[in-house]
């Protein structure tokens, strides 16, 4: 599963492929020394998807580890309800929908799809003021959307890319270090 990607790792490449990079460095570091306290809240708020402690109902599946064969990627949902179909993927504040957010929603959908599950409909869900948004299904412009950003993954070069966005960086626990 070497060249499977992280479906967390998705939007970290959506915001900038360096921060993924950065992530990737510091990963074994203590998270106290290289996280912002947002990054802290989600994953204080993660731990209870991953350890499966939002329902003892067996409707839900949470944490489930997931894949996709033909995408190669890997990685945990937050919640899927089984009655309903609902893939929900939940974030700590959501003040915009980002593409990140729905790319790591399209991911999960076609991993548990794939593994023979029937998904009806996705939602992102901020626990911070208790909002949820349904998100569509992916239609073809967005899978076309979602595999161009697989093989952008893919075929990156770390040594070309320039960061076009000022703000990114402005908003990046890695400013200091980066060299984009």
């Amino acid at each position: 599963m070497d060249d499977y990607i992280q479906i967390s790792k998705l939007n970290d490449f959506v915001f900038c492929p360096f921060s993924l990079y950065f992530h990737s460095v510091y990963e074994e570091f203590s998270q106290s020394v290289c996280h912002t306290s947002c990054q802290t809240r989600g994953k204080i708020v993660h731990r209870c998807f991953d350890e499966a402690n939002y329902s003892t109902a067996s409707k839900y599946l949470q944490g489930l580890e997931v894949y996709s064969e033909k995408y190669r990627l890997c990685g945990k949902i937050d919640l899927f309800n089984k009655e309903s179909g609902v893939l929900m993927e939940r974030k700590n504040k959501i003040s915009k929908i980002y593409d990140g957010y729905l790319y790591q929603l399209y991911a999960q959908y076609f991993c548990l799809s794939e593994m023979g599950y029937s998904v009806k409909g996705l939602a992102l869900y901020s626990l911070s003021d208790n909002k949820k948004s349904e998100v569509n299904l992916p239609d073809n412009e967005e899978i076309e959307k979602f595999e161009n950003l697989i093989s952008k993954i893919r075929s990156f070069d770390l040594k070309n890319f320039k960061q076009p966005s000022k703000a990114k960086c402005d908003n990046c626990i890695y400013r200091q270090l980066c060299f984009s």
